[in-house]
């Protein structure tokens, strides 16, 4: 196995839920990708469904570091905060801080793709002085990491539990916010951070500039930090598939599951001929399936064609 070839493979929104998904999956053809999986043993599903707040490739990835699976609790923040060299203190509790733009709908606010705030640094940062003093004033510490990311810490992000930015991008926000007696404080922040932004300066540049207005901000990521770190060995996340899906682009999907396919299935499926530990986990909406290494060959058409019906999203 190259340096460049990953040990495990983890392909989150590899489907999804809705027709249009299941009619593009059905019509693929992965030769490279049925190739591999048919050298491999299929493993046990890690069963969900839409409205866990960590959503199976995040259920994975923690798994791969050998993280409790505590949904809507993978430190996520808190490894962010070690990478960026602000030594996070053992049991500390971190969040992300994704800035946002929630759209008005006739009955409820949807949350735009961060992505397509088109964000720079210097608008960011000009956000992020806006509500840091809303946060400091609830002793919660921001910290600015990346334009559309940035870092919280207090004790009590230890234990809220919050729904990952993939699932609620495109949907009802209030779906998501949590029980009231436990998110009583994010809410609270959440109001301030709108009526804050409604008139900031910066918003009426970017109204003017025809981009979408930041009015307000999305807590993920949330949890302990781990008394000991295990960094992953040979996981690779490729995200690739991510923003076709969640814009709905399902040609852009397609052709980006025909990438995967030619670039990274055949040095995998090489790799596993020469018995190397390979291990696939293709991650949908509800559960993501693993493949590894196992006494017998995978039936992996029997996964694949079950994969394309909603069941096993």
């Amino acid at each position: 196995m190259t340096a460049s070839t990953p040990r495990h493979l983890i392909l989150p929104f590899a489907s999804a839920t809705s027709e249009a998904a299941q009619h593009t999956l059905g019509a693929l053809q992965l030769p490279h990708l049925e190739a591999l999986l048919a050298q491999l043993q299929a493993q046990p599903v890690d069963e969900g469904d839409e409205y866990t707040l960590s959503p199976p490739h995040e259920r994975a990835l923690a798994q791969a570091l050998g993280w409790p699976l505590q949904d809507g609790l993978l430190p996520w923040a808190a490894q962010a905060a070690q990478r960026a060299g602000l030594a996070p203190a053992p049991g500390s509790g971190w969040a992300w801080v994704s800035p946002t733009h929630w759209h008005v709908g006739t009955e409820q606010f949807s949350l735009v793709n961060p992505a397509e705030l088109q964000l720079d640094e210097a608008a960011s940062r000009q956000a992020f002085e806006a509500i840091r003093p809303l946060f400091e004033d609830d002793g919660i510490r921001l910290h600015w990491c990346s334009p559309l990311q940035w870092l919280a810490e207090h004790e009590s992000l230890a234990h809220l539990p919050t729904a990952s930015l993939d699932r609620v991008i495109g949907r009802n926000v209030d779906l998501w916010l949590g029980p009231p007696e436990a998110a009583r404080r994010l809410r609270r922040l959440q109001a301030e951070a709108q009526m804050l932004l409604h008139a900031h300066p910066l918003n009426e540049v970017r109204e003017a500039q025809g981009l979408p207005v930041i009015n307000s901000f999305w807590l993920s990521g949330t949890g302990a930090c781990p008394q000991a770190w295990q960094e992953p060995v040979d996981v690779v996340v490729d995200e690739r598939l991510r923003g076709p899906l969640l814009a709905e682009d399902w040609a852009a999907w397609a052709d980006a599951w025909q990438a995967l396919d030619a670039e990274l299935m055949p040095p995998l499926c090489a790799a596993a001929k020469t018995g190397q530990p390979v291990v696939v986990t293709l991650c949908g909406e509800r559960h993501s399936q693993a493949w590894a290494p196992g006494a017998k060959p995978s039936l992996w058409a029997r996964w694949w064609a079950k994969s394309r019906r909603p069941a096993r999203c």
